[in-house]
């Protein structure tokens, strides 16, 4: 059974996560990315990343020279991934103000992966805001994966009730 569930087709200016590519493939970004918690922007770039994978949305990556790495304290009991090896959970704290496993990094991606080592993550659920250009991302309903969903994306998202495990 390979057919696409719910496909919803695409509006103008939309791309559909069903046509995402699996295994993942990772783009450069250009356009501005913003990450917000407590008032302060703890990552911005325009020289950023997405990881493309079927049925999810983008998830979006930051060069470590591009994040406030002072805000972030890591959370041990890394995890692995297929693609993406040993991936860790990062806490921020911006003075006190503490949001637990917001964002991740990968240290040793596969070769395939290569350019996000060092990178990092954030769920869009555990910040104040996230942003690609002007629009403001949300997050998916399972928050596991970490996908950041603009009016840009069509769905439906793994995650969703009726396509966990797909």
């Amino acid at each position: 059974m390979n057919a696409i569930p719910l496909r919803s087709e695409p509006g103008p200016g939309q791309e559909s996560v069903w046509d995402f590519p699996h295994p993942p493939r990772i783009e450069s970004v250009s356009e501005n990315l913003r990450v917000v918690f407590d008032e302060r922007t703890v990552a911005e770039t325009s020289q950023g990343f997405r990881l493309l994978e079927m049925g999810h949305p983008p998830v979006y990556y930051f060069p470590v020279e591009d994040v406030d790495v002072d805000f972030l304290i890591p959370v041990y009991g890394d995890k692995v991934c297929e693609y993406l090896g040993l991936v860790r959970s990062w806490t921020i704290d911006v003075f006190g103000i503490r949001s637990e496993r917001a964002a991740w990094s990968c240290s040793n991606p596969t070769e395939t992966y290569r350019v996000i080592k060092g990178c990092y993550a954030f769920y869009p659920s555990r910040v104040d805001a996230c942003w690609v250009g002007s629009d403001r991302a949300r997050s998916q309903d399972d928050d596991v994966y970490g996908g950041w969903i603009t009016p840009r994306i069509a769905g439906p998202f793994k995650g969703i009730a009726g396509l966990r495990g797909r």
